[in-house]
């Protein structure tokens, strides 16, 4: 029995498809600058906060409630990874964890207000940023770069931000 799931995909050159080298190093940029912008925000808000912890948080919203071991699975982690981190999340009030009805020795994650309230407050912080950056480019809108980017977002398996917000909002009868 596999206890986590090991990312797919190649990890050398050789099964990789040919792409623009130019616009990779770009998103890795870019990839850097957001991460940047969250950790910056989390600081901010002065939240003891890791952002494996902050990313547990994202992906309760979007799947949870969530068995722990299925969350491990999408974290590409094994199961007592997530077990600890979450032990520090329910001790802070951001994650609550029950046992299963039908078999007790399966925990379900879910996040509580206090957690869905920190998760929105970066959120918006993080876009207002990201929004002055962008005012700060003067870049106007291009269609074929929101495309591109949609499509990346896809590719990750993530949910676009319609979907996400969607998830956040139903999120708002959470367990206190």
């Amino acid at each position: 029995m596999r206890l986590y799931v090991e990312p797919t995909g190649s990890s050398t050159a050789v099964d990789e498809p040919q792409v623009d080298e130019p616009l990779v190093d770009a998103l890795a940029a870019l990839c850097r600058s957001l991460v940047g912008v969250t950790v910056r925000t989390l600081d901010a808000l002065d939240v003891d906060l890791t952002m494996s912890q902050y990313r547990i948080l994202v992906l309760l919203i979007s799947q949870g409630p969530v068995r722990v071991v299925d969350l491990a699975t999408s974290l590409h982690v094994h199961p007592s990874t997530v077990t600890r981190a979450c032990d520090r999340l329910v001790r802070r009030g951001l994650v609550a964890r029950r046992a299963g009805e039908s078999d007790r020795r399966v925990s379900w994650l879910s996040l509580t207000v206090a957690g869905r309230d920190l998760v929105g407050e970066v959120v918006q912080r993080r876009s207002a940023e990201i929004r002055r950056l962008v005012a700060v480019t003067g870049a106007a809108p291009d269609v074929g770069l929101i495309g591109v980017l949609e499509a990346l977002v896809a590719a990750a398996g993530e949910p676009d931000e319609r979907q996400w917000r969607q998830d956040w909002e139903r999120c708002g009868g959470a367990t206190r």
